[in-house]
């Protein structure tokens, strides 16, 4: 054999065997580990044991003293409750005891109580014989029944009271009276002296003056193209008489009016008047005057101070400068109103600001053209209502001139400013003719009423004194001739501001001695 696989053969058998001794020699020594470690654990186990045993043993003895320890605590609460309790029973007895003796004292109270009001009620059916019969005595003596004394008694005491009631009901009444007049006629002359403007009536220009007649001829034009011409662009009639070197313009509307008269004094100072010219000068008068209306209406507002008005109404409030009442431009008149207005407010505590703006549009439906329907309390009420004004102010224009009656503060101070701005002395004028026709119609008015003796219209139409005959009518009747009189003059007499109704009542006794 070869010596090389020789030895090969005997590493391998050498290995062999060193692995076998090995693995024999690492068993054994195993097994004396193993042996070791139970004998080790057997021994832990013990001692664990034997301490555990211990353990159980301290922790009997402790739970054994602690529950010695709480027996002992128990059992001296429990000695403490019962002693407690016994404390307290023999502190009830002692009460029951004490109460015990409360009630009978006090059914000895009641017996006494109960023999006292047994006695008392005896006493009071006695009182009861008595008194009825001294009643049955007084009514022998008297010759009247009881029932029939208290009413007689009860029906004086009722006389008397209502008598005295309406004494000083009547005194109560009269006092406020004076005091509520004196306080409005101060406020009144207080209102009156603070706005104490000029005033100035005024006229609707109606006639345009000319430079000489034969201008005339020139405005009417060849075939009178010039005049129509005028006549259709501002809807004014022309008229054109034997007057000499003037022309007299007609219309309605105040604005127009005042269109056609700027117009043809700008054609008459220019010299060229025919249609084309004319067209031209109507529309720069119709510019002018709408940027004066609308400067008339905001300066209107600037003075009053109010602000946040419709555009509209302000514009609608320059119109009024070209309007007349009576004389009295309408815008003046607006702007003194609200002025009143306000310091009344001031005066009375209300809202100013409010008043002067009800007063200043009150009469704005006389801004409107003459064709649109209705008074100018309806029309005006109808724009405040579209331009978004307060109820307060469309109530105020409505109620102005009473075609409702007055709810509020500001709606009466409206109607007391506008009659005053009205009344003042030269505020405004009218005709002689129709002046005397209201006279004559008022006086007839009152002389229409039964029981009026004589009628006089005085003040220059602001009073109407009345007398009655005071064998017809007495004072309370008086009241109401003078209320229905007011109603009658209302419907039928147009008028600047207000009428005082003024009846007058006299009897006289008359005797001869001879």
């Amino acid at each position: 054999m070869h010596p090389l696989v020789t030895a090969a053969i005997g590493a391998v058998v050498g290995i062999f065997v060193g692995f076998f001794v090995g693995f024999l020699i690492r068993k054994k020594i195993g097994e004396a580990k193993i042996g070791s470690a139970e004998a080790e654990a057997q021994k832990i186990r013990f001692e664990a044991n034997k301490e555990a045993e211990s353990a159980k043993k301290e922790a009997l003895i402790e739970a054994k003293e602690t529950i010695m320890s709480q027996r002992n605590e128990l059992e001296r609460e429990i000695k403490e409750r019962r002693n407690e309790v016994s404390r307290l029973e023999n502190r009830l007895t002692k009460k029951e005891e004490a109460l015990d003796k409360k009630t009978e004292t006090l059914e000895k109270k009641n017996e006494v109580l109960d023999k006292k009001i047994k006695e008392n009620e005896d006493l009071q059916e006695q009182n009861k014989e008595i008194l009825k019969q001294q009643r049955q005595r007084l009514e022998e003596i008297s010759g009247i029944s009881s029932e029939r004394a208290k009413e007689q008694l009860f029906e004086q005491v009722e006389s008397e009271t209502k008598h005295e009631l309406a004494q000083r009901l009547d005194e109560l009444e009269t006092q406020f009276k004076e005091e509520a007049d004196e306080k409005a006629k101060n406020i009144l002359s207080l209102a009156i002296q603070r706005y104490a403007s000029d005033h100035v009536s005024e006229a609707t220009v109606s006639s345009v003056a000319l430079p000489s007649e034969e201008m005339k001829g020139r405005i009417i034009g060849r075939e009178g193209r010039n005049i129509q011409k005028i006549e259709t662009l501002t809807g004014v009639e022309l008229i054109i008489d034997d007057t000499p070197e003037t022309i007299t313009l007609s219309g309605f509307d105040p604005v127009r009016r005042e269109v056609a008269r700027l117009a043809l004094e700008r054609l008459i100072s220019d010299g060229r008047i025919h249609p084309a010219r004319i067209e031209e000068m109507v529309e720069k008068a119709q510019k002018e005057v709408d940027a004066s209306v609308k400067q008339a209406g905001e300066r209107a507002t600037f003075e009053v101070g109010i602000h946040g008005i419709n555009p509209e109404l302000v514009r609608l409030l320059g119109r009024l400068k070209y309007r007349t009442s009576y004389g009295q431009n309408v815008l003046k008149h607006s702007i003194e109103v609200a002025f009143l207005a306000g310091i009344m407010a001031d005066e009375l505590g209300v809202d100013s600001n409010l008043a002067k703006r009800a007063g200043l549009l009150h009469d704005i439906g006389k801004a409107f053209p003459h064709d649109v329907e209705g008074s100018h309390v309806e029309i005006g009420v109808n724009a405040a209502k579209k331009y978004k004004e307060s109820r307060e102010v469309v109530h105020a224009i409505e109620a102005h001139h009473n075609d409702v009656e007055p709810k509020t503060i500001i709606a009466v101070l409206v109607q007391a400013a506008d009659a005053i701005s009205a009344a003042r002395p030269g505020a405004r004028r009218e005709d002689m003719e129709n002046y005397i026709k209201r006279l004559e119609k008022l006086e007839e008015i009152a002389k229409s009423f039964r029981g009026i003796d004589k009628a006089f219209a005085i003040q220059a139409g602001r009073e109407i004194r009345v007398m009655v005959k005071p064998e017809e009518v007495n004072d309370a009747g008086m009241k109401v001739i003078a209320r229905e009189m007011a109603a009658k003059i209302q419907a039928e007499v147009k008028y600047p501001g207000q009428i005082k109704i003024n009846l007058i009542r006299e009897s006289r006794a008359v005797d001869y001695a001879k």
